[in-house]
Formats: C-alpha cells, structure tokens, sequence
C-alpha cells in the first residue's frame, strides 16, 4: 500500500527510500538552482532550509499521483432500500495547481449522482476530488476526472460535477483578475436529459 493510500498528503509520515532520498537531493538542487536564478543568496540564513521544505510541501500538493482515487469508491453501501434520489456533497474545498504555471486553483468543488442500486460513503466523494485534485490540473479535466470515476465505479442513474474556482495565474500575474471564477460543469444520464434534476442541483449549491 503506498503510504498515501490512508491519508492523501502524509508525505511527513512516510519512510523514504534509499533511492527517494537521492531524488530528493536532486530536487532540492533544483530548488536552490531557482533561488539563484532569481537573485537570492542560497547561502543565507533564512534561505538554508528552504529547498528542503519546497520539496516536503511539493510532496503534499502532488500527492495525488500516488493515489488512484477511484478506489475509494470501490467500499459501497448496498442496504438503501430502495433510495434512487440524488445524494448530493456540496462546497467541497481543494486546492491545486494549474499545469502551465504551477500556480494555486482555489476553489469548491459540488458532487451529486443518483444511485442505481448502491451508495457511498460520503467522505469517499471528497477524497476523490482531494485525489484528482493534488496533482498538476487544468479545471475542465479536474472537473471530468471526478465525474468519469463516480461514473465509472458506481453505475449511477447520473451523475453531475461543478467545480468553481479562483486561478492565480491571472490573478497573481498576466492579466492581474483578482475576484475571478471560472465554472465548470460535467454531467450524465439523468441530470443531462432532465432539467429538473440538473435546477435541484443548482439549488441544492445556493442554499448553503
């Protein structure tokens, strides 16, 4: 079992590996390389463990690569008696990074599928969005990842995503839009065909 496996982002708690640890070293060259290139003394005191601590942060924000998040949906519950309505988790938090720039996506993420003859556990959607989203992302794939896994594992009726959120590469830099969303949306089976489902939903997110 990889040492990501039972808490995403526990990179602190895992054993390195002989050949870990040299990957490590290499990374921190690469961090320290940076230093230099943008002008900082990597001698200094502030700045002596800070390649260290890039790497130990970058082991979190891309724990994602060590997961395979559709896992978590593999452990359902079948005793529903008979519930085929929608089963809804909403404002789930992530953090990511976009792919052309490695900078911060920051935003919540909505879930809701109708169950065909199974459900599960409600925290095992949000490790899915966590699993999909510690890794380099663009939000329309983000937002299909989860959809297609949820899809895929449970077989529901439908399932429907949308993900907001904020991204730093035109907001810290380029074009310099604080305070903008981009919305994206994934959906099947029901929630495609019928509106209805798909105004629940929506209502579902205003409300809370």
């Amino acid at each position: 079992m990889s040492p990501f496996e039972s808490d995403i982002g526990s990179a602190n708690d895992c054993e390195i590996l002989p050949f870990e640890a040299h990957q490590r070293e290499v990374a921190e060259d690469a961090i320290r390389d940076l230093l230099k290139w943008i002008g900082e003394d990597t001698g200094r005191e502030g700045l002596l463990g800070t390649p260290g601590r890039v790497v130990r942060a970058f082991e979190e924000y891309f724990s994602g690569y060590k997961v395979d998040p559709r896992e978590y949906l593999k452990t359902v519950f079948t005793e529903i008696n008979g519930y085929d309505d929608m089963v809804a988790l909403t404002h789930i938090p992530f953090i990511s990074h976009c792919e052309h720039h490695m900078a911060p996506i920051i935003g919540e993420a909505h879930v809701a599928y109708l169950p065909r003859n199974a459900a599960v556990g409600i925290s095992k959607l949000a490790r899915v969005v966590e699993g999909y989203a510690r890794r380099l992302q663009i939000q329309e794939r983000l937002t299909t990842q989860i959809g297609k896994a949820i899809e895929e594992v449970l077989a529901p009726e439908g399932v429907i995503v949308m993900v907001e959120a904020t991204h730093h590469c035109i907001s810290a830099r380029g074009i310099g839009k604080t305070g903008s969303k981009l919305v994206s949306r994934y959906m099947t089976g029901r929630f495609r065909t019928d509106p209805s489902y798909r105004q629940l939903f929506e209502l579902k997110i205003a409300r809370q």
